[in-house]
């Protein structure tokens, strides 16, 4: 065969194999126990049985104890102070169909364990929670927390205000949801003063919706900072912190 008609097969075909995977990546593998059936695992995880029978190659409805197999769900690794009711409510399903499908009895789970999110699909939960996933009324407390620490700064300094609340979030040493993170305290003290003095209670501006949004969408800003401070601080220890980024009157650190 021509050298040139060899090299544009193998081309098309690697542009094929692009377009058309061969392979289907799954978020999820779901250890099956005793009594399941594929009928209730496909209504646990909201599918279909054929849709598991197909993913899996199975030619068969029979299953077995032990047996795992691949779901499109979502899954979530455990932070610090989360708790299954927490975690349940947040993706708005119940506790049984949580525990369930993780295969849970009790109450007990740990940071860094994976848990499945059952009835969520992997890519529609991307699609709708941005980098980390939020309520409308948590975009609202974000915005705010942006307008009240920096309504004064730029908009590149707003969205690295917001970035700094999704890093925590997506740190396994805060708390795991945005209202869980701004209304954080140590003793009697929160973690940011707006909250602390009452200034989040204010609404938020345009510009510090729209900076909350852009980093919901994972934009940074602050280059993965977890702090912030302003100019006037004289904190030894906030300052002590490795430096990330400078926006205008604020320094961003971790």
């Amino acid at each position: 065969m021509n050298k040139c008609i060899k090299k544009f097969l193998v081309i098309i075909t690697s542009f094929m194999l692009i377009l058309y995977p061969t392979t289907t990546a799954y978020a999820a593998k779901y250890t099956v126990v005793k009594n399941d059936s594929l009928y209730k695992i496909s209504g646990l995880f909201k599918t279909t049985v054929n849709k598991i029978k197909n993913d899996n190659k199975l030619k068969t409805d029979k299953i077995y104890p032990g047996q795992t197999l691949e779901i499109d769900a979502k899954t979530y690794i455990v932070k610090k102070g989360d708790t299954l009711s927490g975690i349940a409510k947040r993706y708005k399903i119940t506790l049984a169909s949580l525990k369930k499908a993780n295969n849970i009895s009790g109450s007990k789970i740990k940071v860094g364990q994976k848990l499945i999110i059952p009835g969520v699909k992997a890519n529609e939960a991307a699609k709708a929670a941005g980098v980390i996933p939020y309520t409308q009324a948590e975009l609202d407390l974000l915005a705010r927390l942006i307008e009240a620490e920096a309504g004064g700064e730029s908009y590149n300094a707003k969205v690295a205000v917001g970035a700094v609340v999704v890093n925590r979030v997506q740190s396994k040493d805060w708390a795991s949801s945005i209202s869980g993170v701004i209304n954080e305290k140590y003793g009697d003290y929160y973690q940011f003063t707006p909250v602390q003095n009452g200034m989040i209670k204010k609404p938020a501006g345009d510009d510090s919706i729209k900076a909350a949004k852009e980093a919901l969408t994972g934009k940074d800003p602050s280059n993965g900072a977890i702090f912030y401070y302003d100019s006037s601080s004289t904190n030894t220890w906030i300052r002590s912190k490795q430096v990330t980024a400078r926006i205008g009157n604020l320094t961003f650190a971790k």
